[in-house]
């Protein structure tokens, strides 16, 4: 293939996969904004006026980067993890397996369009987050930064989800028993500096501690992160380059494609 050819074969798959989420924004988009407005009524406006401060900023304050980066996890993840594997379902996956098209180009598209959701349902949660307190921001190119990274390493696990995936259940596995708990553990209502004991320890080897405190340093600033944004960024990196390699593995031996 050409590279004029592979790009349209790239832009062709990544805009069957934002229409594909926006047809259906009532159960796509719709959902999350409500979701997140309910925590901000329990966790930022009910709980937040008891707990009121979390070292200079309002608990309400605190918790948005930690809401706006839990629903792009969930969203990059879920939308790349049942496209594809509803593809591979339908047998429709079949017909991009038979196609000159390469093996890193499917896998880079299915990504860009998991991620593009993502960061669409973060902006969303970001507005619904203006109706309840006033944001700053510190670093307008750190938070873009730490959107994308975490949107496109979520999205490139969502592809290896529904590579090995073998029924419409494996799907929810993942999501249910690994990224909610290391989300809610991962610093979104909480500081670790509260914790006691070796509790803070053992939070710094959660990897999604440091995506949330990347996003809460690009627009608080140093005084609310607990980490150091640098580590956030290579941690991101390592993911995505081990999961986009296993993915190129998964393709190659025809893992669950091939009957």
């Amino acid at each position: 293939m050409t590279s004029q050819q592979k790009w349209v074969a790239f832009c062709t798959i990544v805009r069957k996969e934002v229409v594909r989420f926006m047809r259906i924004w009532t159960q796509t988009l719709l959902p999350p904004a409500i979701t997140m407005s309910l925590y901000f009524v329990v966790f930022g406006v009910l709980l937040g006026e008891r707990i009121q401060k979390i070292g200079e900023f309002s608990y309400i304050e605190f918790i948005v980067p930690g809401l706006i980066m839990m629903s792009v996890i969930t969203n990059s993840f879920s939308n790349v993890a049942s496209s594809f594997f509803s593809s591979k379902f339908q047998r429709s996956v079949e017909e991009l397996l038979v196609s000159p098209v390469p093996d890193w180009l499917i896998i880079s598209a299915y990504v860009v369009g998991g991620a593009s959701r993502g960061i669409l349902v973060g902006c969303v949660v970001l507005l619904v987050s203006l109706f309840f307190t006033h944001l700053s921001v510190h670093s307008l190119p750190l938070i873009f930064l730490f959107l994308a990274l975490t949107a496109l390493t979520f999205a490139t696990a969502g592809f290896t989800n529904g590579m090995l995936a073998r029924k419409f259940d494996d799907i929810a596995i993942v999501p249910t028993f690994i990224l909610t708990p290391l989300t809610y553990f991962g610093g979104v209502f909480y500081s670790i500096k509260l914790l006691p004991g070796i509790w803070p320890t053992v939070s710094k080897f959660n990897p999604i501690l440091y995506m949330v405190n990347g996003l809460r340093f690009g627009f608080l600033g140093a005084g609310a992160s607990d980490v150091a944004w640098p580590t956030g960024v290579v941690i991101l990196g390592i993911f995505m380059v081990v999961l986009f390699s296993l993915n190129l593995y998964l393709m190659k031996k025809g893992h669950g494609l091939r009957s």
